[in-house]
């Protein structure tokens, strides 16, 4: 009788691998799991921006006020890289299990803050939550996807989109059953979800099984991830018109305010499609080619959509959520690759460069449309995200090996 392998145990068994062999195996139900929670502990965030305008009205807030909260939301972004740091060190897998509870409670007490202080010290332990959770996770799959860690972070991903989709709209059914001071309710799904990670996940590993010198990994990362900065400043001006600012482009076109916030419902959901598929394909057909064809394709997309009008809108945002929102899982999968001995650290810069360079982009497009127009700003964004061009063709394709680098300098 054959000894029981990674391949022959049931879904349910624990994930093991052995210390100083890589599994090529894609192992679907974990990767389902952590997609899965994904999705849940998501969704809690993004409950928020339909929740602000309730917390607002309720303690008497400011617009500034209200800005805060989000800003100290997003403020323990930049301890990813230490806790990517720490996950390659001492596995943080149970963090990553107890991640959507912590995230659930905390969203779901937003009810019972009396005061904004009270208020600031939500999201922040929220924001330390959030970032506690997504620096390992994102390791955690590129582990078990074997292979196909491309199939594996576009599944990662579209949990992702698939929250900031419906998050919203169980945030109005939520305050329209209960008011705001009954959300608290919601709770049972992060529970849920995280009694399930521990079912599914208690054995599999969120750390690195060799130990490597962090300074070999250097010259890595420097190829790496200069040419993902320039191409995250390049491609984020393209993202905020489509993901900040699209409904106020549709009301300023003349659309009703439904229809504007039905816009960028219609942009998210082809965008979970788009990351569905794009991780999977630049498995076959490789990482940049694919990086390429998505983002001349979603530039082509906006000039044509800053030039119509009607019903063909809808086809052509279709066609720009799929390929603008497609590159997630393709640089997640990038960074998994090149930093094997680092997952989580690497995947914690990554995110730190997201959340840094993310404001530039923000006020970069408001300054374009206040000076010129949300049309100029948006036709522009559109020939910024073609000069991404150069640093996607200076992306690493394969796994760089610390020695051979060092070497070549």
């Amino acid at each position: 009788m054959k000894p029981a392998t990674a391949d022959t145990l049931p879904q349910t068994a624990p994930f093991q691998v052995q210390p100083g062999t890589e599994d090529e195996t894609f192992h679907t139900g974990q990767v389902l799991t952590i997609s899965g929670s994904h999705f849940v502990h998501d969704i809690y965030t993004s409950l928020i921006p339909a929740l602000l305008p309730v917390i607002i009205e309720k303690l008497s807030l400011t617009l500034t006020m209200a800005g805060g909260l989000t800003a100290v939301l997003q403020l323990p972004g930049v301890i990813n890289p230490f806790i990517g740091y720490l996950a390659d060190r001492i596995s943080l897998r149970y963090f990553v299990i107890l991640a959507p509870a912590i995230t659930a409670t905390l969203v779901s007490s937003l009810g019972f803050a009396s005061s904004y202080v009270s208020l600031l010290v939500i999201f922040l332990l929220t924001g330390i939550s959030v970032a506690i959770f997504h620096a390992p996770a994102p390791a955690m799959i590129g582990r078990i996807a074997g292979n196909k860690v491309g199939k594996g972070m576009s599944y990662f991903m579209a949990g992702g989109e698939m929250a900031r989709t419906l998050g919203p709209l169980l945030a109005v059914w939520a305050i329209s059953l209960w008011t705001l001071d009954g959300i608290y309710r919601l709770v049972v799904l992060g529970w849920g979800a995280s009694i399930i990670l521990y079912w599914r996940l208690r054995s599999v590993p969120a750390r690195s099984n060799r130990s490597v010198s962090f300074s070999a990994a250097i010259p890595v990362m420097r190829r790496l991830f200069l040419p993902i900065i320039a191409l995250t400043i390049l491609r984020g001006f393209m993202l905020e018109c489509l993901v900040t600012y699209l409904p106020v482009y549709m009301n300023q076109q003349g659309a009703s305010l439904w229809i504007a916030g039905a816009s960028l419902a219609i942009l998210e959901l082809a965008g979970v499609i788009g990351v569905l598929i794009s991780g999977t394909t630049s498995d076959k057909l490789g990482r940049k080619p694919v990086l390429l064809v998505t983002t001349i394709a979603a530039a082509m997309m906006m000039f044509l959509f800053v030039n119509i009008e009607g019903w063909i809108i809808v086809p052509v945002l279709l066609g720009l959520g799929f390929t603008a929102l497609a590159s997630g899982p393709i640089m997640l999968a990038m960074v998994q690759e090149q930093m094997t001995d680092h997952r989580a650290l690497g995947n914690g810069i990554y995110m730190m460069i997201s959340f840094a360079l993310r404001p530039i982009a923000i006020l970069g497009v408001g300054m374009l449309g206040d000076r010129f127009g949300l049309n100029t700003a948006f036709t522009w964004s559109a020939a910024i995200f073609l000069l991404a061009i150069p640093a996607i063709l200076a992306l690493p394709e394969r796994r760089l090996d610390p020695a051979q680098v060092n070497a070549t300098g």
